[in-house]
């Protein structure tokens, strides 16, 4: 069973940028999309963007526009690419595969978004 360990997170002023990373020990499905989730406090945990294996992508209004997912298959790492970050976008990012399965849940990564 694949591992995911998620990296990259930080604190950044609006309108900054960050890259997250998603690694795995193995590509967990070749057949579900791969995506990052975010939980912010008091809040949901949502899908904001997901990727296929050939590389079809999907994102979330609020995020559309700004931020970018992609995949290394020889790595099998899955990246998110944020730019022009709001305080909105504060939350734990995870990722998983899409629909999420309960044992690939991580230890997420932070993004805190404030001036």
């Amino acid at each position: 069973q694949a591992q995911l360990v998620e990296s990259g997170g930080g604190s950044v002023q609006p309108g900054g940028s960050l890259r997250l990373s998603c690694a795995a020990s193995s590509r967990p499905s070749s057949i579900y999309p791969m995506g990052w989730y975010r939980q912010a406090p008091g809040k949901q945990r949502e899908l904001v963007a997901s990727i296929t294996s050939s590389g079809s992508t999907n994102y979330a209004n609020s995020v559309k526009g700004r931020f970018t997912i992609s995949e290394d298959n020889a790595k099998n790492t899955v990246y998110l690419q944020m730019n022009s970050l709001k305080p909105e976008d504060t939350a734990v990012y995870y990722c998983n595969t899409h629909p999420p399965y309960r044992n690939y849940w991580g230890q997420g990564t932070q993004v805190t978004v404030s001036s």
